[in-house]
């Protein structure tokens, strides 16, 4: 193989992980070298090789989703735990716990549910035609059952018609004005990045909606950016919300809070 340009340990380490999650560890040289010329005009290292782990499944970014974050990967986890031992509950009486993907883009948490959670059943919603097609590919990439989900091209919660006991949410939260890195911005979805002039533009249409759509006892868990906290804060007493619980992520930033729906 041919001398390759190599710039620095990142760049190093980055072609080793083409190598070895791409190409199963025998790269073609020269699809190797086509891959480093992509490396090196700023894409991310996710959509070269294809797929991202998450939480026990491998989600798959052919249709170009945003990149599920560390941070997510974090607090859903969290929020497995939790859905489990309801579910352990639900068991009891033979009814499987129901759940709600919205914003769902890749479908990386309603699938991270589905494959954890084996008495469960997630609907997935997101407004961009392409991206479901995307959920409906990691969902049989992963080997989920259709019997176990629904996907429904919606505007947040518009075309949705029935309660869930957990309703998962990772919206757009960037403000318009926030730099963001230069790969971020130049590769992947604007449309799941932006929110807004303050950031909180889906975030306030998807609390304002929500709880209507909770089972009693049901909780919600969203994402934000960790300097919407106040902000939030005050949404959720706008909009009656009274069970509330706000938490930091793996970097000790304020990162997610979950709102219980009083029975």
């Amino acid at each position: 193989m041919k001398q390759l340009d190599l710039r620095g340990k990142k760049d190093s380490q980055e072609i080793a992980w083409i190598i070895r999650d791409k190409y199963g560890g025998h790269a073609d040289p020269e699809l190797l070298t086509k891959d480093i010329q992509r490396l090196k005009t700023g894409e991310p290292l996710a959509y070269l090789i294809g797929s991202v782990p998450f939480l026990n499944c491998e989600i798959g970014l052919s249709y170009k989703p945003l990149i599920p974050r560390a941070e997510t990967e974090y607090w859903v986890e969290q929020a497995i735990k939790k859905i489990s031992i309801f579910c352990s509950y639900k068991q009891k009486v033979l009814k499987p716990v129901k759940c709600l993907d919205v914003f769902a883009g890749s479908g990386c948490l309603g699938i991270a549910i589905l494959k954890n959670v084996p008495n469960s059943k997630v609907v997935f919603t997101e407004k961009d035609k392409k991206l479901l097609t995307q959920i409906e590919t990691n969902l049989k990439l992963n080997k989920i059952p259709p019997s176990r989900y629904q996907i429904i091209q919606s505007d947040i919660l518009s075309n949705v018609t029935k309660r869930f006991d957990y309703v998962l949410a990772n919206p757009p939260y960037i403000p318009v004005r926030r730099k963001l890195p230069a790969g971020v911005m130049k590769w992947e979805p604007k449309q799941a990045l932006r929110g807004g002039v303050d950031g909180l533009l889906f975030i306030r249409k998807f609390l304002k909606q929500a709880k209507n759509y909770l089972k009693p006892g049901g909780q919600i868990w969203l994402e934000f950016d960790s300097g919407q906290k106040p902000a939030i804060e005050k949404l959720i007493t706008d909009f009656g919300y009274q069970n509330n619980q706000f938490y930091r992520d793996q970097y000790k930033r304020w990162r997610f809070v979950t709102l219980q729906n009083v029975v």
